[in-house]
């Protein structure tokens, strides 16, 4: 079992005076590749922005690589998916600009782009089919189309885990399969991968462990659900808790919903 990538202890959050999540516990380790699932407003969302620091929590602790997300600093091992793409400031962003911004983290403060950078960005935006968009608006482009661009975002970063909040919702069969395709490459080279998702898909295969939200609280930890008549995979809980202050990360600039 490898390093504790994520993990939370009595997570609880309240939001605009509603419990979302009532005292959750869960421990990633490094390879894990879990699925998130549940109903809608079951949480699961919320929780893993908390998880990230990103939503405040009511009460619980979480640590990231052991540090709560207030000390830490090594933003560069997390790659974070978003649902949405969010660009502010009323100025277009290219593609490229939008894929190249996951490499800041990566770099030291005032240090121009490098050849390294260059070239993971140029290899991020290949991996989701993207490279003969790279001048376009990143605003213009369909859902789908924009759901690439904040996976090869995480890409061009070279992060060690990866938190996904329902990057296949929304998208066509095409992109369902690239993000498949990516994702079993990253698999294979030991990657963490945590993701938010009312269906598999394409991307059940991969799918190491289960995690079912319900109403705010974990309901299943463990194999991933299987549908009726198919046996269930293997797999194993994982439940470690651990204990931080918890408050929100510099992820809070990343959109994404609540």
């Amino acid at each position: 079992m490898g390093e504790t990538a994520f993990a939370m202890t009595g997570g609880r959050v309240t939001l605009d005076g509603r419990p979302v999540l009532a005292g959750v516990d869960l421990t990633i380790h490094e390879g894990d590749v879990v699925a998130v699932m549940g109903a809608n407003g079951s949480g699961k969302s919320t929780l893993v922005r908390a998880l990230l620091g990103l939503t405040p929590l009511s009460g619980g602790s979480t640590l990231l690589y052991g540090v709560p997300p207030a000390r830490f600093r090594q933003w560069w091992r997390i790659g974070y998916v978003p649902q949405r793409l969010a660009v502010g400031g009323g100025v277009p962003a290219t593609v490229r600009e939008v894929v190249a911004s996951g490499r800041i983290a990566r770099r030291r403060r005032l240090r121009r782009t490098s050849a390294a950078d260059r070239e993971a960005v140029d290899r991020a935006l290949d991996a989701v089919g993207l490279s003969d968009r790279t001048g376009d608006s990143a605003q213009a482009l369909s859902g789908g189309q924009q759901q690439r661009v904040l996976i090869a975002r995480a890409l061009a970063g070279e992060p060690d885990a990866y938190v996904m909040d329902e990057p296949t919702a929304g998208v066509d069969a095409e992109t369902q399969r690239l993000l498949a395709d990516t994702l079993t490459r990253l698999v294979a080279d030991g990657k963490t991968v945590v993701l938010v998702a009312h269906e598999l898909g394409p991307l059940e295969p991969l799918i190491t462990r289960g995690v079912v939200i319900r109403e705010g609280r974990v309901a299943h930890d463990g194999p991933p659900p299987q549908p009726e008549g198919e046996c269930a995979k293997p797999g194993h809980q994982h439940v470690h808790p651990h204990a931080a202050e918890a408050v929100a990360g510099p992820l809070r600039g990343w959109q994404g919903e609540a």
